[in-house]
């Protein structure tokens, strides 16, 4: 994790976000702040071309609108052609059927990574992978969101998040108290899966808006350090789940950092952006528990 913390800030991964309304100039912020430079390009015309240059690319669909989903979607060609890692923020999957939907079609567009809550990942996994135990709009299982909240255990989701990451072959992390980052070997089936959890964050990253929007946007620009490569060269085969693990780890430990000077939600979104940008390797060894298996 320290090394892709030193890799981030050396490469300033440059990440183009097709993302909602609410969270875009806090999104920017935190990307700024961890040591990436945002770029906001997500209508139609120019999302397409743009992917093809960008280190990386967040899909959110947070607030979508006819527009934003052809964007996305020519985002998505963009960084398909040219092999650009991107990450896919299924907001609310399991509740709107269109935006269901669309999640699903992305979802089997090969995202480098899928992040969301629980409930979330259950959702989509039932959609792409037919999870029979997981939560679909009017089909029982998982307890499903309420908006954009999830009311499962990450623990829960576990299976699903399995099932999603062999049908799509993306890293999936699903976010709340403890992250689970999982992931299975590309081209080999049944493989055995690589498993993470991490234990870091504060609750209060959950009372402000936008620390889990941002945090697919700070995947999407780790993915993107990590295609680079040290100094710039892209590496033999870069390891997009630890990418992914690093992220998590780089947010969750600043919102430890941050809530030991904020004790509400307004001070501590002004200072968990300054503690994204004041961490350093000493603090994520001191801060992240990490269990493989």
């Amino acid at each position: 994790m320290s090394a892709r913390l030193d890799q981030l800030r050396s490469t300033t991964p440059l990440v183009q976000c097709l993302t909602n309304t609410v969270v875009t100039q806090f999104t920017a912020n935190v990307l700024l702040a961890a040591g990436a430079s945002p770029a906001m390009v997500d209508t139609p015309d120019e999302a397409g071309d743009f992917a093809t240059v960008a280190s990386g690319v967040l899909v959110n669909l947070g607030t979508p609108t006819a527009a934003m989903y052809q964007a996305m979607r020519a985002a998505v060609n963009g960084a398909t052609a040219t092999g650009t890692p991107w990450v896919l923020d299924p907001v609310a999957c399991g509740g709107p059927a269109t935006r269901s939907a669309v999640a699903a079609e992305l979802a089997l567009r090969h995202p480098t990574a899928i992040r969301g809550n629980p409930s979330e990942i259950r959702a989509l996994a039932a959609l792409v992978a037919g999870s029979p135990e997981d939560n679909v709009p009017g089909s029982g299982g998982a307890t499903g969101g309420r908006g954009v909240d999830s009311t499962d255990a990450v623990e829960s989701a576990e299976p699903a998040a399995l099932a999603l990451a062999r049908a799509t072959g993306a890293v999936i992390a699903v976010s709340g108290p403890r992250d689970l980052i999982i992931s299975v070997p590309d081209s080999v089936p049944d493989s055995l899966p690589q498993v993470t959890w991490l234990t870091s964050g504060d609750p209060l990253m959950q009372r402000v808006v936008g620390t889990g929007c941002s945090l697919g946007a700070l995947t999407a620009a780790y993915l993107g350090a990590e295609n680079a490569g040290p100094a710039g060269h892209t590496p033999a085969a870069p390891d997009r789940h630890a990418a992914v693990v690093a992220a998590h780890a780089h947010a969750g430990a600043a919102g430890i950092l941050a809530a030991r000077t904020a004790s509400a939600p307004g001070s501590f979104a002004v200072a968990w952006l300054d503690a994204l940008d004041a961490l350093t390797t000493d603090h994520l060894a001191e801060l992240v528990g990490v269990n493989d298996h």
